[in-house]
């Protein structure tokens, strides 16, 4: 349903860059707040990744950006800072990625903003929390999945490697979101804004322990950190005989299903395999079984049988593969946008929808300063070459 979102009303002055800032901004554009985008006078770095057909206009910028309106304003200058502060005036949440303590250098604090607007939420998204000793340091995706554990937790016993996408950036603006939204919620009952804290290495610290503290939630530790089925080595997608799926029994039933659909219906009585925590015990003989039956089918046969019995099991695609997968094509996920820079574009529209509130269907990513005119006519001051 389109329509204008349940943040409709609420205005976000969005001066982040490269891509865990503006993605948090994307996701509260996509609710239905009106996001204004600062960029300095050169614009967002993330412009000009693989910018080749589009100068200024690169494909992350263009997918993070959706919806915004951009006025390029330099914060050390007076004049741009008072033109800033008057945003600020009439905002609702301001977001920033500076390390923390730096951003009182631009006038981007809390204290300075609520000074201009008490109920001014200020959201800010930094590599390492404030009071800790890592708190000024600058970081970027690649740093935080080496030091909160994630990048050897995903080389395990292989080569060192990180994640392939910049999971720390966007699982760290998903957080922001939500935090925003629960300051929006208690400043209904306050009156009053309040600054929030969102740290990638606390953040990913604890998106990692959920499920791989193991034995060290117990203190002493009571056995190694880790999760047994996550961590097997045969945990990967499994090739069929003519292609690969994606496969993950978990309950008692789906399991008993595994084991007829593939011809072991014997095993469901071994009590290795009988329950959850035998399983767990001894998933990578299961795993290693499972994906040897599998290898001897076609995909279509298995995933068929699988399906058909409720196992939750799928076919792998390629990047390239989900333009055209069928299910996307269904639910329109995939829409077409006209950028009047870079031509027709297909995008991945906002993946929840409201039934009653609607979600709005954001426009192209803005040119650099392309909304500074009517941004400064709103305000009530003259553009830069009137000054």
């Amino acid at each position: 349903m389109s329509g204008p979102g349940p943040l409709a009303g609420v205005t976000v002055l969005d001066t982040t860059n490269m891509l865990m800032g503006p993605y948090a901004t994307l996701l509260l554009g996509e609710l239905g707040a009106r996001v204004i985008k600062v960029e300095p006078p050169e614009g967002d770095i993330s412009r000009a990744i693989d910018d080749r057909h589009s100068p200024g206009l690169g494909p992350i910028y263009l997918n993070t950006n959706r919806g915004k309106e951009s006025i390029a304003l330099n914060l050390r200058d007076p004049r741009d800072h008072e033109v800033f502060l008057r945003l600020v005036a009439a905002a609702d949440v301001v977001a920033h990625n500076r390390p923390a303590g730096s951003e009182q250098r631009l006038g981007l604090d809390y204290d300075s903003l609520a000074a201009v607007n008490p109920r001014i939420i200020v959201c800010g998204m930094n590599g390492f929390g404030a009071t800790g000793r890592y708190g000024p340091l600058p970081a970027y995706d690649d740093v935080i999945q080496g030091v909160s554990g994630v990048a050897a937790h995903q080389s395990g016993d292989g080569p060192d490697q990180y994640v392939r996408t910049p999971l720390t950036d966007k699982v760290t603006g998903v957080l922001a979101v939500g935090a925003v939204c629960a300051a929006l919620y208690e400043r209904e009952r306050s009156g009053v804004g309040q600054y929030i804290e969102v740290p990638m290495f606390e953040t990913m610290v604890q998106f990692l322990l959920v499920e791989q503290q193991g034995g060290h939630i117990y203190d002493p530790p009571r056995g190694a950190a880790g999760y047994a089925r996550t961590n097997s080595p045969h945990r990967r997608p499994m090739r069929t005989a003519d292609g690969l799926i994606s496969i993950l029994p978990s309950t008692d039933a789906h399991w008993r299903s595994v084991f007829r659909v593939l011809g072991g219906e014997d095993l469901g009585a071994d009590p290795r395999f009988a329950t959850i925590s035998a399983r767990t015990a001894n998933i990578d003989e299961l795993y290693r079984w499972m994906s040897e039956e599998i290898a001897r089918r076609p995909t279509d046969e298995l995933l068929g049988g699988l399906q058909g019995a409720g196992v939750p099991a799928m076919h792998v695609n390629t990047i390239e593969d989900l333009f055209e997968d069928p299910h996307l094509q269904e639910t329109g996920f995939l829409e077409e946008v006209a950028h009047p820079e870079a031509g027709k574009l297909r995008q991945a529209r906002a993946p929840f929808r409201f039934s009653r509130s609607g979600s709005p269907r954001l426009g192209p990513a803005p040119v650099l300063d392309g909304d500074s005119a009517r941004l400064r006519a709103e305000l009530g001051v003259p553009e830069e070459g009137e000054r």
